[in-house]
């Protein structure tokens, strides 16, 4: 584009009731709300294509939320969980499956809560969407990054490479930094920065994590159904501790979280290490905490002794590594006992009491070191963003600069894997849309 049309694109100045910039989860039920409710709405997006994150997510199925109540979904977002009772009040997970139903997309619930469409296409997903928003008559622009977004007057004033726009009322929905491929290179940061707004700082979330021992990438592709994995700082005792109340963690653990677990050629992924990478890049580095996995966490200390003693007895001749059972791949027990400094053929019958309590530690607490994760790039979500007490979570509202709402990702709102950030981006975007 040359300066003089550059020029003359610019001098022109659309004006509508609501602008909505960023046509993710949020920002497409933001947009047909606030148009459903008769205001002239305009939604804008950078990218050529609206919803991109929802056509890659749940490997290209979209896991559109989680089969529980609105506590179920706040309980995953641990302290920050609070700032939704409203979003989850106007819109919860079961109007949310209703909403969808209503535009003829079906639904279901897999045995762990994910809920996917019937189709296990994510595309439905955005098309049901999109077919909400055209029918309630919001314009889509798409292809149009904003450059810029300030105060003007008692109305906004949102430029983007194509022209400038007026608004009463900005919805902001661009999203945080996870993906990047798909638009969200947090542009949105600075634009609220400017307007007064505090930005925690932004950091991977629902991300693998990386690690340099070896003993980990020569497992690679192996899957582990259920493992518990506590992130913990590195001085304080890792043994398991005894009774503990609801929900409350064990003194120098940042972390605690239990599912599937799948070792790679970079260290560990699968659902139970993205859920607590969050801790991961919480600190200064990575080198600051350690990884300490539980293998066998339906199992007590005492109860996995018992059964390597019950094994010995019944067959000492067999090698340690195929004592336990059928309960662990016969790999990661070989792994586990060279990692507690036994020879690899070691048999049952010939264990002390010290080796034999230092393979059960293995199994019950083996301590990784981390150098990482893999970044935003492979990050699902994002962690950090707009501090929620700056925004009133009765309408979205800012509480800094009237008129201005916020919704999704952008927030410093990230939950566990599952749905429930799906839920709620959908959620804060809908009650925005609901409030202006």
């Amino acid at each position: 584009m040359s300066p003089e049309s550059d020029s003359a694109s610019l001098s022109r100045v659309d004006h509508f009731d609501v602008v909505v910039v960023g046509a993710g989860a949020a920002g497409l039920l933001a947009a047909a709300r606030s148009a459903e409710r008769d205001r002239r709405t305009l939604l804008v997006e950078k990218n050529r294509k609206p919803g991109v994150k929802i056509l890659m997510s749940g490997g290209t199925r979209c896991n559109l939320t989680h089969d529980c109540d609105a506590a179920g979904i706040i309980a995953a977002f641990g302290s920050a969980g609070s700032f939704l009772h409203s979003p989850l009040s106007a819109l919860g997970p079961q109007q949310l499956v209703d909403l969808f139903h209503d535009e003829g997309l079906g639904t279901q619930a897999e045995p762990g809560g994910k809920i996917f469409p019937d189709s296990d296409r994510a595309l439905d997903v955005l098309n049901a969407l999109l077919r909400r928003l055209e029918r309630c008559g919001a314009e889509l622009a798409l292809d149009e990054s904003v450059t810029g977004v300030d105060r003007a007057g008692g109305s906004f004033r949102v430029v983007t490479v194509k022209r400038a726009l007026t608004c009463e009322k900005l919805i902001i929905t661009a999203g945080g930094k996870s993906y990047p491929g798909c638009g969200t290179t947090g542009d949105g940061y600075a634009w609220l920065a400017a307007m007064g707004h505090t930005i925690r700082r932004p950091r991977p979330a629902l991300v693998p994590l990386m690690s340099d021992e070896a003993w980990l990438h020569e497992l690679s592709g192996l899957t582990i159904p259920v493992a518990r994995l506590r992130v913990v700082d590195p001085s304080v005792d890792v043994k398991p501790v005894g009774r503990r109340g609801r929900n409350r963690l064990p003194p120098g653990v940042w972390i605690e979280r239990c599912g599937s677990l799948l070792f790679t050629h970079f260290g560990l992924s699968g659902p139970v290490a993205m859920d607590v990478s969050r801790a991961v890049t919480s600190a200064k580095s990575p080198r600051d905490v350690r990884l300490v996995v539980d293998f066998l966490p339906m199992l007590s200390t005492a109860d996995v002794d018992e059964r390597l003693r019950a094994g010995v007895a019944r067959d000492g001749r067999k090698q340690l590594a195929l004592l336990i059972g059928a309960e662990l791949p016969r790999r990661l027990m070989e792994a586990l006992v060279v990692r507690a400094n036994l020879p690899a053929d070691r048999r049952g019958a010939e264990l002390s009491k010290a080796e034999r309590l230092r393979f059960v530690d293995e199994l019950k607490n083996c301590v990784t070191s981390l150098t990482g994760t893999r970044g935003f790039d492979k990050a699902e979500v994002t962690a950090g963003g707009v501090v929620l007490d700056e925004v009133d979570s009765r309408d979205m509202q800012s509480k800094l600069v009237s008129n201005l709402y916020l919704a999704g990702e952008i927030l410093d709102l990230d939950g566990f894997i599952g749905g429930y950030n799906f839920q709620a981006a959908f959620s804060t975007g809908w009650l925005a849309g609901e409030s202006v």
